[in-house]
Parts: structure tokens; C-alpha cells; sequence
């Protein structure tokens, strides 16, 4: 009688085999059903991820216990003017009063922070086209340039050249960009065709076709413009 109410409890279980436990007799996902759910649970966790490293990087220096770091909030970020403007290898193009072309160029300009119109120049290097068509070039190791009036005042290692052979070497000097003119205070040396000069100060007016020689002047002729004005 045992045997037979055995037989009828489990009656899928064939003779000689062992019972099935309760999680084989579970049915097993497919490897293309495990693949499905994986994508779908990292689709929600790695967008939640990325939200929660953006959220820290914004909040950690709310919660930065060293105070003198140096740190940038979002309302220290602002759209005021600054305080002055660098540019490297600049250039300013424009025209005299007779709408003759001059260039300045130089290797790092910086606007003043009192007034925009002023550039501070490094290594400023122009030239301008004079009245009878020739140019004068100018070179400096500083210089500051008024945009508005057009000057051009230079300092250290002043040098003017003429294309007409002639040159000035001086330590300041003003150029008016306006009516082709210069103009320095410091003793000039200048030296061309005809010889060497030397002087207290100097004026290049009517555009470049007179130069005055102030104050205290000493001329050396060579022999050959000795014999050209005779």
C-alpha cells in the first residue's frame, strides 16, 4: 500500500531516476532575455550617474573646508568690461590728413586701463608716406600710441629712417601721424649722404621735406658732398 501512494503523488517521476529539485523545475531565461535586461537596467543607472557627478562638481566647493583656495562660483563670473586688453603682434592701419597711408606694427600691444584710446606698445615699429611720394620709417623698443589725436610717442633706441638714405637716432620722439611731422627733445645723431650731424633736438616738418636741427648742432661733411656743394 506505501508503494502504491507513492507511485500516485509523484506519478511524472520515472523509475530508478532521482526527484527534481524546485529550481530546476523553474524555466530558464535565454541568454538574448539576460542581454535585454542588462541594456535596460544601464540605460536607467548610467544617465543617473552622470547626473550625480555633474550635481558633485557643481556642490564641492560649497563644501571645501579650506577657505584659502582658490575657488570660481558661478556668481563671480561676470560680463563687465576688463581691465585692459593685450594683443600680440598688432597692427593699426590708417590715413593722414591727405589720405596717405601709415602702418604701425608691434610685438605685443596692451590698451591702458585709464583711457582706450592709448596703447602701449612693445617694440613698435611704423612708417608713413611723406609728400613727395618717399616714406619714413620709424623704430623703438617702447612706445605708446593715441589712437584718437593719431600720436606716436616713442621711447629707447629711437630710430627714423628716410628712404632717401637718411637716418636719426635719438631716445624720444613724437610722431604726429596726422601731418606726416616729428619732433624729439633728446640729442639726436643723424647721418646720410652728405655726412653726420649732431644736435640737442630736432623738427621733420612739411612732411618730411624740411628737417631742423635745434639747440646745439655740430655737422661733419664727407669729402665727396664737400665737393657737391661747391
Amino acid at each position: 500500500m506505501k508503494s502504491v501512494a507513492r507511485a500516485r503523488a509523484e506519478p511524472n517521476l520515472a523509475p530508478g531516476r532521482p526527484a527534481l529539485s524546485e529550481a530546476a523545475r523553474l524555466p530558464r531565461l535565454s541568454g538574448l532575455s539576460r542581454y535585454s535586461m542588462f541594456v535596460g537596467t544601464m540605460k536607467v543607472i548610467l544617465p543617473a550617474m552622470a547626473v550625480a557627478l555633474i550635481l558633485l562638481v557643481v556642490a564641492w566647493p560649497q563644501f571645501s573646508a579650506n577657505k584659502e583656495n582658490f575657488r570660481i562660483g558661478i556668481s563671480q563670473l561676470g560680463f563687465g568690461r576688463p581691465e585692459n586688453l593685450s594683443m600680440l603682434n598688432a597692427r593699426f592701419d590708417g590715413l593722414d590728413d591727405r589720405d596717405r597711408p601709415f602702418t604701425i606694427t608691434s610685438d605685443v600691444a596692451t590698451q591702458s586701463r585709464d583711457d582706450e584710446n592709448l596703447i602701449d606698445l612693445e617694440l613698435p615699429k611704423g612708417d608713413m608716406t611723406l609728400s613727395d611720394g618717399a616714406w619714413l620709417a620709424v623704430t623703438a623698443r617702447a612706445g605708446r600710441y593715441d589712437r584718437k589725436k593719431r600720436l606716436l610717442d616713442l621711447n629707447g633706441a629711437v630710430s627714423l629712417f628716410h628712404d632717401k638714405g637718411f637716418e636719426l637716432r635719438t631716445e624720444a620722439a613724437r610722431i604726429d601721424l596726422v601731418d606726416a611731422s616729428a619732433e624729439g627733445n633728446m640729442p639726436v645723431r643723424g647721418q646720410g649722404t652728405f655726412g653726420q650731424i649732431e644736435s640737442e633736438g630736432f623738427r621733420v616738418l612739411d612732411r618730411g621735406r624740411r628737417i631742423i636741427f635745434t639747440g646745439r648742432s655740430r655737422l661733419t661733411l664727407l669729402p665727396s658732398a664737400e665737393g657737391a656743394s661747391r
